[in-house]
């Protein structure tokens, strides 16, 4: 079991190595269909699997596309990580897509109207209590 310190070296190994291969290597036109970001990356204590979260935008059709693409490079990418890091095992590698940009670009959303509608109903009711007092 390694220690806590080195699960996260190791996972932030993993990250900037795979955001190299999806930058230059993968040339996969599935991947290319929708804009890839990797958010995290989490390790097992035990350094055995990966999984690698990515934020895709595009449309849904992109999204499941891209998907397919990285889960079908997956093999290629333990077998980089495996000859670029000194590992005594390379990790097995599970891509997960992360939904948590888009769900908070939503709350923003749904927040934003909220604050405006507040706003104008606080406008009508000054303006309400105006036409009051001018009578």
């Amino acid at each position: 079991m390694a220690n806590h310190r080195r699960v996260e070296r190791v996972a932030s190994s993993i990250k900037r190595e795979v955001s190299q291969l999806l930058l230059y290597r993968i040339k996969d036109d599935r991947v290319g269909a929708g804009i890839v970001s990797i958010t995290d990356v989490e390790v097992s204590g035990d350094l055995q699997h990966a999984k690698i979260f990515v934020s895709i935008y595009g449309t849904e059709e992109a999204k499941a596309e891209t998907m397919a693409g990285l889960e079908s490079a997956a093999g290629y990418v333990r077998s980089h990580l495996g000859q670029n890091l000194r590992l005594r095992r390379t990790p097995e590698v599970i891509f997960v897509e992360d939904r948590s940009l888009e769900r908070g670009d939503r709350m923003l959303g749904l927040l934003n109207r909220l604050s405006e509608e507040r706003e104008a109903a606080l406008a009508r009711q000054a303006a309400v209590e105006v036409d009051e007092y001018e009578e």
